[in-house]
C-alpha cells in the first residue's frame, strides 16, 4: 500500500492519499486546495473510490464538496460529527473571517461504532479517539502496519482541546489506550506535521509522561 501526504491549504493539514497494487485511492481529510488534491491523484493515476474524514474541523474538510462532486464518491465520518459538516460555527470556519466558511452535505456513510470497515478491497479499523473532537476517528491499516490520527496525536505534541466539544481527559485516555496500544513500531501519520511511532511518543512526547 502507498501513502502520499499533501499538506495543503494555509494551516498545512495532511491530506492523506491511501492506494493499493490495483490503483483503487482513498482521501483521507480533504482540507483545501481541490486542485492539488486532483493533480496528485492524476499524476499517479489512481482511482478514488471514497473520501474518509478523521473529524470534521473546516481545515480538514474544506476540499471535500469539490471532491467529492469531482469523483462522484462516497463520504465517510463518524455520527457525532456529521452535523458539522454543514455547520461553520460547530466545524470552526465561521471563527476565521479572513476564510469562507465550510458548509458541506452530511456524509453519505455515518460510523456509529467502533469495529473493521470495508471499503473496496481496503479493510481498515476504525478506533473513536475522542478529546480533540468529540467524533474524532482513527483509522488503521493493520496489513501495512500505519494509522492516520488526524489531531489526536502529532509528533511531540497532542490535538487541542479548546474548540467545541474538546476533552483533555477523553484526549488523554484515547491517546493511551486506542494509539499507544498499538504495536511500537506502527507508523502514526496525523493530521498536521511529520509522522512518528508509539514508541517515540511514550520515550519524548513531553505531553504523555508517564505512559
Amino acid at each position: 500500500m502507498k501513502i502520499k501526504t499533501l499538506p495543503l491549504g494555509p494551516i498545512q493539514a495532511n491530506c492523506y492519499l491511501i492506494s493499493n497494487s490495483d490503483g483503487e485511492c482513498l482521501i483521507i481529510d480533504p482540507g483545501e486546495e481541490s486542485d492539488k488534491i486532483q493533480e496528485a491523484i492524476k499524476d499517479t493515476n489512481l482511482k478514488p473510490i471514497a473520501v474518509l474524514l478523521t473529524h470534521a474541523h473546516f481545515d480538514h474538510i474544506g476540499a471535500l464538496e469539490s471532491i467529492r462532486q469531482h469523483y462522484d464518491i462516497p463520504v465517510y465520518i463518524h455520527k457525532e460529527e456529521n452535523l458539522w459538516l454543514r455547520n461553520p460555527e460547530l466545524n470552526g470556519s465561521a471563527k476565521y473571517p479572513m476564510f469562507p466558511p465550510v458548509v458541506c452535505r452530511l456524509a453519505d456513510h455515518v460510523i456509529n461504532d467502533e469495529g473493521f470497515l470495508q471499503v473496496g478491497s481496503f479493510e481498515i479499523e476504525v478506533r473513536h479517539t475522542p478529546g480533540h473532537s468529540p467524533g474524532s476517528v482513527s483509522f488503521v491499516f493493520h496489513e501495512d502496519r500505519f494509522v492516520i490520527v488526524g489531531d489526536t496525536l502529532f509528533k511531540q505534541g497532542i490535538g487541542r482541546t479548546d474548540l467545541p466539544g474538546g476533552n483533555t481527559h477523553q484526549l488523554l485516555t484515547a491517546i493511551e489506550q486506542k494509539l499507544l496500544s498499538l504495536d511500537e513500531d506502527y507508523r502514526i501519520y496525523p493530521g498536521h506535521g511529520s509522522k512518528t511511532t508509539p514508541k517515540a511518543e511514550m520515550d519524548s512526547n513531553p505531553f504523555l509522561n508517564g505512559f
